[in-house]
Formats: structure tokens, sequence, C-alpha cells
């Protein structure tokens, strides 16, 4: 791996806005500034969008929504698959760029790339492979002819933990249907994004077919564009009160919705687990990105027979791991994103050691630059601790204990979240009945990470609507139609 230097990097990085095919200037005030989490420090000024500019947004994409419809999907194809070769080419820039704006270690990020790439070219594959049906009606006197069409102009709001992978995740199954697009990064990590859009740019992507702003305005321009008529479908992932106001208002519109919203995942450990799995899973599911991920294990829930020995050899790796900036050599855990992402995370511990919570490893930032919190194992949390019931976001692994099948199950339901959960058992048929019963869009059985661009990706509950990745990806960009022919044999 060959790194380039940030100042290196950071020249290529487009700092205005895409609009139909054109970088320009945002009209919405002053650009603002994207800093280093690892430093506190400067790294670009980006474009600050105006609502006009977002409205102009939409403009370019209904002004080639045809052209790109009628594209043909061999084509469309053809580009996404042109744009996953270049983000391989440029793994170690967009790596270090995630890194830089988003602090997580330069592994991960490495592994972000290839997570984020296989969006597109899995979507690429699927292109030409949007099929329809024709039959005949029950009664023999007309035929049915069922085709999919792209649904239309796409706003799409990208969150700021995985930079890469949340934009491909949505821009690569919407154009792969014959959808042009708005996107809307994280005000916090726009970078990535933008380098991005302009890699599709290179690649050959048509003017106007993918267009990003980057605004501190967020709701005005949001209301501005869900609001007109020619959009026609919004997908967000973010926070749970952000989705619920942003479907408020798209039933008003009776907008298509993707909504992938928070998580609070428990990782149930039973007795008969293999610790050594179950241990090393754990430290997957809760520590990558930094605990900030939506389907961070939230809840560790463990059987009480087993769980001062769970808790000593997850505490015994956790002392291990090495805190710094992310571009520094086996580095595990990195800044959090912002100061009140800290505050937030300190305000979760403190209120768990006053309900009772023990504190095993860490549990306080870190002074100095950055905005650093220690990897931190709790034990003995009970369910009145704020900690049990809301989205950590950081590097806390917080234990409860349960004493049967059925109070584990309760526990790990006993939430309005249902995004991801996790199961360490050696037990089949145990394995089989929390298939069953734990309420949650995706499971791991034994496994700690199990993201994948060929599965299907979202939740229950509270943790949204809608599926991304896999064959269900791209039916969230396409509308069925049905058309009745006159059967010819009753024509005759």
């Amino acid at each position: 791996m060959t790194y380039p230097t940030e100042s290196e990097l950071l020249a290529k990085i487009p700092t205005q806005l895409l609009i139909g095919g054109e970088w320009v200037d945002g009209e919405g005030g002053e650009p603002f500034v994207v800093n280093n989490p690892a430093t506190g420090e400067e790294l670009l000024r980006v474009a600050n969008a105006s609502v006009e500019q977002g409205v102009a947004a939409l403009d370019a994409a209904v002004a080639v929504k045809d052209e790109w419809a009628r594209t043909p999907a061999r084509t469309r194809g053809e580009l996404l698959r042109k744009a996953f070769d270049e983000v391989i080419a440029r793994r170690d820039e967009f790596a270090l760029l995630m890194t830089l704006e988003m602090g997580k270690p330069l592994a991960e990020a490495q592994g972000e790339v290839n997570y984020g790439g296989e969006f597109l070219r899995w979507f690429a594959e699927q292109a030409p492979r949007i099929v329809g049906r024709y039959s005949s009606n029950p009664e023999g006197t007309q035929r049915m002819f069922v085709s999919h069409h792209p649904v239309g102009p796409c706003f799409l709001i990208t969150p700021w933990n995985f930079p890469l992978a949340m934009a491909t995740r949505k821009i690569a199954p919407a154009l792969a249907a014959g959808n042009t697009v708005i996107v809307k990064p994280a005000s916090l990590t726009p970078l990535t994004t933008l380098y991005f859009a302009k890699v599709l740019e290179e690649v050959g992507v048509p003017k106007g077919v993918v267009n990003v702003i980057t605004t501190r305005n967020t709701g005005g321009v949001t209301d501005a564009i869900m609001e007109d008529d020619r959009l026609r479908k919004i997908s967000f992932t973010g926070s749970t009160p952000v989705g619920v106001n942003l479907m408020k208002k798209a039933a008003d519109k009776v907008l298509r919705t993707s909504m992938e919203l928070g998580g609070n995942a428990p990782f149930v450990v039973f007795e008969d687990a293999d610790l050594d799995k179950a241990v090393d899973g754990v430290i997957a599911a809760k520590f990558r990105n930094i605990g900030q991920a939506c389907t961070a294990a939230n809840r560790i829930i463990v059987q009480a027979s087993i769980a001062d020995e769970f808790s000593k050899r997850v505490a015994a790796k956790v002392n291990d791991f090495k805190m710094g900036p992310g571009t520094e050599d086996g580095v595990v855990i990195g800044p959090l994103v912002e100061s009140k992402a800290v505050d937030k995370v300190k305000e979760l511990v403190d209120d768990a050691v006053a309900n009772g919570a023990e504190v095993i490893s860490g549990g306080k930032p870190v002074d100095g630059d950055g905005y650093f919190f220690e990897a931190t194992v709790l034990s003995k949390i009970t369910q009145g601790a704020k900690i049990f019931h809301e989205e950590i976001f950081g590097p806390v692994l917080p234990i409860i204990t349960f004493e049967t099948e059925d109070e584990a199950v309760a526990l790990a339901n006993g939430s309005e979240y249902g995004l991801m959960s996790y199961v360490f058992t050696e037990s089949f048929a145990r394995g089989q009945r929390m298939m069953d019963r734990i309420e949650s869009g995706m499971m791991g059985l034994n496994v700690g990470v199990l993201s994948n661009a060929a599965a299907p990706f979202g939740g229950v509950k509270q943790s949204g609507v809608g599926k991304e990745g896999s064959f269900e990806g791209i039916e969230e960009y396409l509308y069925t139609k049905y058309t009745a022919i006159p059967d010819p044999y009753a024509a005759a």
C-alpha cells in the first residue's frame, strides 16, 4: 500500500457542488470547515449550498431522467463496473481520505473500500437482470404483461460513519435501475462522496445523472427538494428521530421511502458458546468503526454462569488496544467523529455507573488533541441504565446477565429497534429458535461481522423500512406496471 501525502490527496478533492455536470460554488453562505477528528484541525472548506441550489440539483436530475432511463441496462452496468475498477485502483486514496475526515483506522478504511466497491460491482451485474413476466390471465381472456421501471429522481441522504459505502450502497442501485439522483452527504464527512462523484464523472456517467450538494442548511434544502412534486423517492440513513420526520414529510407527497435508521443490537452469549469465538465476535461487532455503526453490538447479554469469564477475556483484549490517530500503524481505537460524540458517550457511561455498573476497563475521555474516548468494558449493567436503551455510538461494551433462554429473548427484544442481532451458541436447535424469536432484520449466528453487498441490509420496528444491497436493493428503485393485452386467440 502506497499512501499519498495528506496535502497531495486533499489537492485532488472537489470542494464545490456538482449540479448538472458542473462544479459550482455554494450560494448558501461561507464554505464550511471539514475537520480531522484526530487533531481537530481543518482539512478543507466545502461549498455551502443554498435552498435554490438544492432545487437546481433536482432540476438537473429531472432534465436527464428520461434519457438515462432509456440508456441500455448494459451501458449503465458497464459504467458502474468502470467506477468499481477506478475506486479499487484508488483504494489507498479513498482509505486515507476516510481516515482523515472520519477517524477510523486505515485498516478498517481499506475494508470499507472493498465493501463499498462491491455495491458498484454487484449492481453493475444486476442492471441487465431487471426482468418482467408475460402470461395469460386465469380466465384466458387477456395476456398480462408485467414490467419494471425506474421510479424517477431520487434524493439520497447519507451518514458520516461510512462515507464511501453509504454512498455506493444508494447510488449504485439507483443508477442501475435507471434513476437520476441528488446526493446530500453528511456535513461532517462530505469529502469521500465528493471524490467518488468525481470518479463517476471521469468514468463517463452523463451530466446531471448524479448531483451532489453539501450544505449547512440541511433542513431548508431538504424541505425544498422533498416538497417538489417532481421528486419520486427518498433514501435516508441516519437516526430514527430524523428518519421519522422525513417519513412524515414524504407522506405529504406519497414518496417512495427507504429508511435505514437506528440500532440497539443485542449480542447474546449462551453458556454453551465457544467462548473464544464469542470474544472475537464481540470485539469485531462492538469496536469496528470505533463503535460508531448502527450494526454495532450495543447490549452484551451473557448467561450468568459464564459472565465473569467472558468479561475477563474481553477486558484482556481491550486493554491491549492501541489508541491514536487512524493513520498510525496498529491503531484499533481512533477518535470519535466530533466533541459532542465524546460528551454523549461519557454521559451514558456515567449514568450506567450511577445505576450500579462496574468499570472493568477504560471509562473516560482522553485529554489532549482530537476526540478520543477510551475503549471501555462495563459489567453489572441494569435495565434502568440509559446505556441499555440508547444507541451508544462509541467504544463502550456493556454487559448484562441472564439466566434462561426466555429471559435472553426478552432482553434482546426489549427495544424499539430491530436492525441487527448476534447470537453465540453451539446448539444448532437453539440457534434456529433464536432466528425465529429475536426481532431483527439481520442476525449473526456465531458471526460478528456480516454485512455484504449481496445480502439484504435493513431492519424492523423503528430501525427502518426497505432493504439495501442484494436483489431487494434494486427493487427499491423500481415500480411495477401491469399492462393488459387482448388474448390473441380470443380475438380470433
